[in-house]
């Protein structure tokens, strides 16, 4: 699993009303060439001079920065941003300033050039100071929280950043945690999602300013997007910065446990919130897995999961410990009616691994039996061919097969056979040899040659107590042997019938003196068994050589 990606400049990091004040005074991008380098030297000398004499007018100070933050959107004809001096000029107004408008002012510049420019980033920790960006996170403020996060989480490319140091000495981690502690506590008073205990996707947001959440897929569709629509009428909107600071600090977690695997147990009492977060945080619509839900679920993957504090929070012991896997696999469903093949390696690979990871450590009792009832074939679907219905189990058959999404392929299948204990014989059972043949052979995973028998053993041993009721299944398709049903052809009739004893006997014959192998006519067989009636010479039918 690759790092997190950031391709988005700040724009805006909180709603307009603080820029209406500036609105008439700021460029709008119409400088171009000489005339908008002139303009971003002429600014930079500016802030550069008044770090040294302390004499620019707080208004002025931040309005320079305001067209600063313009004008780098586009770096033609912006170089003096992006140089060394540029670049420490823009740090040291972001974190030493008192002024908390002239500090997030600069950092927006900060983070749109070290997003444009990817040499800048060296240039910032070189500086020495990712440590003060780290005290920075503690302030409690999102717009701090989102500015600071992105550009911790730039540095982690292409740098020399010494990620350990910032977790042992500066606090990195507990900042992080300390972070995602306080967006989890805004949704305490509100129930899970996805679970039996209540709670739906129909609501519009999740008290952290994400979209309407996703609807059951299906059926009743149209009721659940009317149902979003007049609550998001009746719901205030939310500050869309809570969603962006959130997403940037799962973000930040994701690379940080990525790129040092040696301080990710520091990261373990993150595991607690995320989990809360993921099963109360309404899906983003109209794409359910979009930050920052779809963060999160990645944050998962480099944590600690099997500490003791992990599984704890996994799986609490009290209320519902299987919350998190009815919310994951309600996610996915969603996932599977949405996507598109070309957008399930990036957008639904990390919740199929996520879901594999939990499955390892779930309790056998509680939570395995929910994963097997949810995630494999049901003995509904065993009444067609298997991996032809709509519902999740059917798509995720499907998927198996999906060659425009190798890396998704892979994992489902890797899943179902988890699901099945890891044994081909269950494998097969589960999902038919259709399904199975491919990702044993590819495994080199012996194919179980008694799978028919062991089929009939299951449905003996089970009578009419198991999910198959005692009924035989086909083992290539899963299908129910009594529910198969053969060609939609008319019976043949009695003439038809003779005229093709017929020409079998005329066959049998030819082959016969042939001498190429010695078999009985089954024709001759039946005259002289006396199984055979004779028939008008009007009705014969005459083989033409």
């Amino acid at each position: 699993m690759g790092a997190a990606k950031s391709t988005l400049l700040v724009t805006n990091a909180r709603p307009y009303h603080e820029k209406a004040k500036m609105a008439q005074q700021l460029p709008q991008g119409g400088l171009t060439g000489p005339a908008k380098l002139k303009a971003v030297k002429d600014l930079m000398d500016m802030l550069k001079q008044d770090l040294l004499k302390l004499d620019l007018p707080a208004q002025q100070r931040d309005r320079a920065l305001e067209e600063l933050k313009v004008y780098g959107r586009d770096p033609r004809d912006a170089d003096p941003i992006f140089t060394k001096e540029g670049i420490e000029t823009l740090t040291k107004h972001a974190f030493n300033s008192s002024s908390a408008t002239t500090s997030r002012n600069a950092l927006r510049c900060l983070a749109n050039s070290l997003l444009i420019k990817p040499e800048t980033r060296q240039i910032f920790v070189d500086l020495g100071y990712a440590a003060k960006a780290c005290s920075k996170l503690k302030s409690g403020s999102l717009d701090d929280e989102f500015l600071v996060s992105r550009i911790l989480f730039l540095t982690t490319y292409g740098t020399n950043v010494k990620l350990q140091i910032l977790i042992d000495q500066h606090h990195l981690a507990d900042s992080i945690v300390q972070n995602l502690s306080r967006h989890a506590k805004r949704l305490s008073g509100k129930p899970n999602i996805g679970s039996g205990g209540g709670g739906s996707d129909s609501g519009s947001g999740s008290g952290s300013g994400s979209g309407s959440g996703s609807g059951t897929p299906g059926a009743g569709a149209g009721a659940g997007a009317t149902a979003a629509a007049t609550a998001a009428k009746s719901k205030p909107k939310a500050d869309p910065m809570i969603d962006m600071a959130l997403t940037e600090t799962a973000k930040l977690l994701f690379n940080v446990t990525h790129f040092c695997k040696d301080r990710i147990d520091a990261f373990t009492p993150a595991i607690a919130p995320i989990v809360t977060m993921i099963c109360k945080l309404d899906a983003p619509q109209p794409q359910p897995l979009d930050p920052p839900l779809g963060s999160l679920v990645n944050a998962l993957l480099t944590l600690n999961l099997a500490s003791d504090k992990g599984t704890a929070a996994l799986f609490p012991s009290k209320g519902e410990p299987a919350a998190l896997v009815d919310r994951l696999i309600q996610l996915l469903d969603a996932a599977l009616h949405t996507y598109g093949d070309s957008e399930l390696d990036q957008a639904v690979l990390p919740l199929v691994t996520a879901l594999r990871k939990v499955y390892e450590l779930a309790p056998a009792d509680t939570v395995r039996p929910v994963m097997h009832a949810k995630l494999l074939p049901t003995e509904a679907d065993r009444k067609q061919v298997l991996g032809r219905g709509v519902n999740l189990p059917s798509l995720l058959l499907k998927h198996t097969t999906n060659a425009l999404a190798a890396e998704f392929r892979n994992a489902v299948s890797h899943l179902l056979f988890e699901l099945s204990d890891k044994d081909a014989t269950k494998f097969v059972q589960n999902v038919g040899y259709g399904f199975a043949s491919g990702f044993l052979f590819q495994n080199n995973v012996p194919v179980p040659a008694g799978a028919t028998d062991a089929f009939r053993a299951a449905a003996a041993a089970e009578g009419g107590n198991g999910s198959g009721g005692g009924r035989a299944i086909n083992a290539v398709t899963g299908q129910f042997l009594d529910e198969e049903t053969g060609p939609d052809l008319p019976d043949m009739t009695d003439e038809e019938k003779e005229r093709e004893a017929e020409r079998l006997f005329v066959l049998f014959e030819r082959l016969r003196r042939t001498g190429v192998v010695n078999v009985e006519n089954p024709v001759a067989q039946a005259v002289r068994e006396g199984r055979f009636q004779d028939i008008d010479d009007k009705d014969r039918v005459e083989e033409l050589d």
